[in-house]
């Protein structure tokens, strides 16, 4: 027996190899496969399934490629439809894998076809579960997100969920291990906790959905202090149900380099969105106008599925050398839509003479130095509402990165303002920066180390009431 846990700290995302006799199954692939197909060949072995334990949102499954390049066969649990071929196993059903064998266990509650796989041993002992969304460590899967057509609410979700651990998962022996989909920082559950695996018993002792409780109890647990879903959930969803455009495809259209001409061009029709994807601190000393800066250093596929539009093409400005990792990692969250990248990057678009954009960055003491003497200044601060409650400066607005796609957010910016955006680290700030530039606020300055930098400057007051711009 061997399994390998792939983990993709960007996405929080786990995907897993399992073999047994030189016969291989992937659960949860991402879209890019190339990782398996590789550890396949190294280890001899011939990936004869690919297990998906639900219609993902937060990330689109490599299964449909995998597929073509394998001849293995997709399995799904219960009541999933889909666009493509697939086996839709039934509950209780076993596959064998080598001396192992895999049965499915269907867990409806964080969506109708969530399904968990419990893997045999040699011996047909329980060794470990493959728990999708349905369990986490510390956590357990939202169930908010009912699909188009599904004429059920949160609560009938969490019901659901209950019932699935109390007749699937709690009734396994302790020692069985948990090998769940996701892990600290995924949208997919409320508080994930650090590690990427526990046990049965473990998750017994310190899991708050698997404590002993009553139904009304655990839905009302489960469903308190949910924040929205990201926007691009149900578009992921669709995709992985429906099927997709190979990723070859994708890329061979992304790779397009274009001349400074021919970007200066294309960058100015209406269907196109320029996203570049070097570094923050990079990004504000210089920038094509225009440009929505999400760099690949942070939570980048999460930031660019949760804010940039799914029904226009990307034109890529990239550090030479990353065009090709920034379209794959686009295209894990869904997008598909590309129309290549400014060939030499920045500093081919700078050396031609074009216009450029800049950020100004200050550090946290000169905002304490300013703050006194401005009347003008507008401390933005676009941390989530959790963070911002928890300590901020003082007058300063709320408004959270992800509320920045409807220019009515800046509705109460004024042209005379001063404001000054920071986020918790630096990151954020920037896509923020960039965003408020793209609608014409200009009048901005990046607080470089965000609150981590403030809340150490003495000079600067702050709060923990929570202030909202509205």
């Amino acid at each position: 027996m061997y399994i390998e846990q792939l983990y993709t700290g960007c996405l929080s995302e786990a995907a897993y190899y399992i073999e047994s006799e030189g016969e291989a199954a992937i659960i949860d692939p991402l879209r890019d496969i190339e990782e398996y197909l590789q550890l396949a060949t190294k280890r001899k072995a011939t990936i004869k399934y690919i297990f998906e334990t639900h219609f993902h949102a937060d990330f689109v499954s490599g299964h449909v490629d995998l597929a073509q390049a394998t001849n293995a066969q997709i399995i799904y649990g219960p009541n999933a439809e889909v666009g493509f071929t697939a086996h839709i196993a039934k509950d209780r059903e076993t596959f064998k894998l080598g001396k192992l064998s895999i049965e499915v266990l269907h867990t409806p509650g964080h969506t109708m076809e969530s399904t968990c796989y419990l893997l045999k041993d040699e011996n047909g002992n329980d060794h470990a579960i493959f728990t999708g969304d349905t369990l986490f460590v510390g956590d357990v899967g939202r169930p908010d997100l009912a699909q188009k057509g599904e004429e059920l609410t949160m609560d009938d979700l969490a019901g659901m969920l209950y019932d699935s651990l109390q007749k699937k998962i709690i009734p396994l022996a302790d020692s069985v291990i948990i090998y769940p989909a996701h892990g600290a920082g995924s949208s997919c559950g409320k508080n994930l906790g650090p590690e990427t695996h526990s046990t049965i018993g473990d998750e017994k002792n310190s899991n708050y959905a698997l404590q002993p409780q009553s139904r009304e109890e655990f839905i009302k647990a489960v469903t308190e202090g949910l924040t929205a879903p990201p926007q691009y959930f149900p578009i992921n969803a669709r995709i992985n149900k429906e099927g997709y455009e190979a990723l070859d495809n994708i890329l061979s259209k992304g790779l397009t380099a274009h001349s400074v001409d021919a970007f200066k061009a294309l960058k100015n029709e209406d269907n196109i969105v320029v996203l570049d994807t070097r570094r923050a601190d990079t990004f504000t000393m210089g920038f094509v106008p225009g440009s929505i800066s999400i760099g690949l250093e942070g939570r980048f596929a999460e930031w660019a599925g949760s804010l940039l539009p799914f029904d226009k093409t990307l034109l890529l400005v990239t550090e030479q050398g990353k065009e090709k990792e920034s379209i794959i990692r686009l295209a894990r969250v869904g997008f598909q839509n590309f129309a290549g990248y400014l060939e030499g990057g920045f500093e081919a678009w700078q050396k031609s003479g074009e216009e450029i954009d800049m950020i100004i960055d200050i550090e946290a003491d000169e905002l304490a130095m300013d703050l006194p003497f401005d009347d003008n200044i507008v401390v933005m601060d676009v941390r989530k509402e959790a963070e911002f409650a928890d300590g901020h400066v003082k007058d300063a607005v709320n408004v959270p990165l992800t509320s920045l796609i409807d220019p009515a957010s800046m509705s109460a910016i004024n042209d005379e303002d001063n404001v000054y955006v920071h986020c918790a680290g630096g990151y954020r700030s920037v896509i923020a920066s960039s965003l408020l530039k793209r609608q014409g606020i200009h009048n901005i300055r990046n607080v470089v180390g965000g609150w981590s930098a403030i809340k150490e400057e003495s000079k600067i007051p702050t709060e923990k009431s929570v202030a909202a711009l509205n």
